[in-house]
């Protein structure tokens, strides 16, 4: 079993007062988009998300006991790898590996997921599944192997799994996805404009 951590728990600092998980996108909050697609993929799914009470939770109201659970991570104000800990620890013992997804990247599409969790194969070498870009550059979501989760859990600050990830370079292999899927993230209110204007 893969199980699905979606990294939901970070501020919006540089939204300037708007929430960028909640911005809709064809009526639905971006959060609860990226969380149904997840789901959609057959794989248990975890959000971290920061302390209640929080407007995220009621975006995802109803799907909660669909195989999707909620992670309060109380010291999100640390940065990515807090809610990484939180997430990672709340993962089931049997899980063979967890793709972590970054909550804020539109673009990937269930089919995406599909393609980057179908390529995951626990008995080989390989440690770390990571999505590209149609170009080769490297991006989102990342599948890492159970048996990094000691490394990832002791990890702290904002980086994410970088450190980990390039400790195993040697042992990752990398899915292409189409077009800047696996690297279009919106951080920024411009950023949103940009791709809303591109989407029309």
């Amino acid at each position: 079993m893969i199980a699905v951590l979606i990294l939901a728990a970070g501020a919006s600092r540089r939204m300037r007062g708007r929430d960028k998980l909640l911005e809709n996108i064809d009526g639905v909050p971006l959060l609860r988009r990226q969380v149904v697609r997840a789901h959609a993929t057959g794989a248990p799914v975890f959000v971290t998300l920061p302390p209640r009470p929080h407007p995220r939770y009621d975006v995802l109201d109803g799907l909660e006991g669909l195989e999707i659970t909620t992670v309060p991570v109380a010291d999100a104000a640390e940065g990515m790898n807090a809610s990484l800990r939180a997430g990672l620890l709340r993962i089931p013992a049997e899980a063979k590996a967890v793709m972590v997804l970054l909550a804020d990247m539109p673009d990937l599409t269930e089919s995406d997921l599909r393609t980057v969790l179908q390529e995951v194969d626990t008995s080989s070498q390989t440690l770390i599944w990571r999505a590209t870009t149609q170009s080769g550059a490297a991006g989102h979501p990342t599948v890492f192997s159970a048996a990094l989760i000691p490394a990832l859990t002791a990890l702290e600050g904002d980086a994410g799994g970088k450190q980990v990830a390039q400790k195993h370079l040697n042992q990752t292999r990398h899915i292409p996805l189409p077009e800047d899927h696996a690297r279009t993230d919106l951080d920024t209110p411009e950023a949103w404009a940009a791709w809303r204007a591109a989407q029309s």
